[in-house]
């Protein structure tokens, strides 16, 4: 994640495996729907089964599946007529409107796959939520595929309340649950039309009103996405969303809720890591709808391969590895070829040195989580260190060092020393040590 000052932190936002028990999986068969274009990477697309007939007194599991797979076929088929005829017809007309707009927004986004899983087992008491009316309010997740980009369908939660009425269930709301304990996702094409522009590489997805930033991010994207993988290898998907959204807002839903949108400039997210499996959902590069567009082309370049190294070494990271690893290399990878050396990237880390020596510890985790000059100086060291390994034992070795170090998470001081040894020779002492007289000679 990068922020306008210089300020970034590791975001690592992962969904819980969906357990399987009790559930009831929508699918499309391809034959049912129009692709928005030729699915990629042999990815088929998301189709609903042929919707049933719904009688007077359906079995609600099945109804509501039904209901469920006909949505997401109307979706798939851009056919706003079926859409609209699972909505409630006595829902807030907030709702119906709201509905409107999302389906109208999502025609520009080009998807491999869209459908729904509905766990009955898992549904919230919502008596008194409405008068005499039947209502239901089961778990139900959306997993959706962009195409081009997830090779395996994400899941998001929907926070959907339906109701029973004249012997039909329909969709009544998609917020009542909120205060409850249960909220809806909502993606960039609940905000606004969305505008999709693809790439070798990847695709940009933004909203009418952002032309000229869509168009530097156009440019970027596959020199970026290259640049990558020059230093990380081919074991990647090699492809890359990058979203744009309009306002904070639409950041915060799309990143958290608690995150710091207002000072982040980019971040990458993930919506699931499986390290044993070495695979990832919902990867995106999310951009700053106000200060992506304050960077200059540099540092944009530099925003860009950051967080994409991210994105490409998410499968193989685990959470607990030391920080100044793990941010430390994704500097290096967006810095490098970029011309921009120590004393102009690391001007806080420079004046440590100049000033006072160099670090007398190797960067703690707790201080990527502080605020300003601090947290300043530990992407600074990172770095630093980062460059150290690669200009001292070499670019592979530093790749190396990730994929062993990053990989094992948490560590015994012991079992960190031995596996620095086994990569480079050298303990935490050793590397200390090093490090201090690299940064004496390069920027003492």
């Amino acid at each position: 994640m990068a922020t306008r000052a210089r300020v970034r932190a590791w975001l690592s936002a992962a969904v819980a495996v969906i357990a399987l028990a009790a559930m009831a999986l929508i699918t499309l068969p391809s034959s049912q729907v129009v692709p928005q274009r030729p699915p990629s990477q042999g990815q088929p697309l998301g189709a609903v089964e042929p919707a049933a007939p719904v009688g007077t007194d359906p079995d609600r599991t099945d109804a509501i599946t039904t209901l469920l797979a006909a949505r997401a076929d109307a979706i798939l088929r851009r056919d706003e007529a079926a859409f609209l005829a699972g909505l409630d017809p006595q829902a807030d007309p907030a709702f119906l409107e709201s509905q409107r707009a999302l389906f109208a927004n999502l025609a520009g986004v080009p998807f491999d796959h869209w459908s729904y899983v509905l766990n009955h087992d898992d549904s919230l008491d919502v008596s008194g939520l409405a008068g005499g009316a039947e209502l239901w309010a089961p778990a139900v997740d959306l997993r959706y595929a962009l195409g081009g980009i997830d090779a395996t369908p994400t899941s998001r939660a929907m926070g959907y309340l339906f109701v029973h009425r004249a012997g039909a269930w329909y969709l009544r709301s998609d917020t009542d649950l909120a205060d409850i304990g249960r909220r809806t996702w909502r993606g960039p094409w609940d905000f606004g039309p969305c505008l999709v522009t693809t790439t070798a590489r990847g695709l940009v997805l933004a909203h009418p009103g952002s032309q000229p930033m869509v168009d530097r991010l156009v440019r970027e994207l596959d020199p970026a996405v290259e640049a990558v993988s020059k230093v990380w290898g081919g074991e990647w998907s090699g492809r890359v969303a990058l979203l744009l959204p309009d306002g904070a807002a639409e950041m915060r839903a799309l990143v958290g809720p608690d995150f710091p949108v207002e000072s982040v400039v980019a971040v990458a997210t993930a919506d699931r890591v499986d390290t044993a499996k070495r695979a990832t959902t919902g990867q995106r590069v999310i951009l700053s709808p106000m200060g992506a567009r304050a960077l200059s082309i540099a540092s944009l370049r530099v925003v860009l391969r950051h967080e994409i190294t991210h994105v490409a070494a998410r499968s193989v990271t685990v959470d607990g590895s030391p920080m100044w690893l793990l941010e430390g290399f994704s500097d290096y990878v967006g810095y490098r070829d970029s011309g921009i050396g120590l004393l102009q990237g690391a001007p806080d880390l420079a004046r440590q040195v100049q000033e006072s020596g160099p670090p007398t510890a190797l960067p703690e985790d707790r201080a990527f989580r502080g605020k300003d000059k601090e947290l300043d100086l530990a992407y600074q060291q990172a770095w630093s260190i980062a460059r150290f390994v690669a200009d001292r034992y070499g670019e592979a070795r530093l790749v190396t060092l990730y994929r062993q170090l990053g990989g094992a998470g948490p560590m015994s001081a012991g079992d960190t020393d031995d596996l620095l040894r086994r990569v480079l020779d050298l303990d935490r002492a050793g590397l200390l040590r090093e490090w201090r007289t690299y940064l004496q000679e390069t920027i003492g």
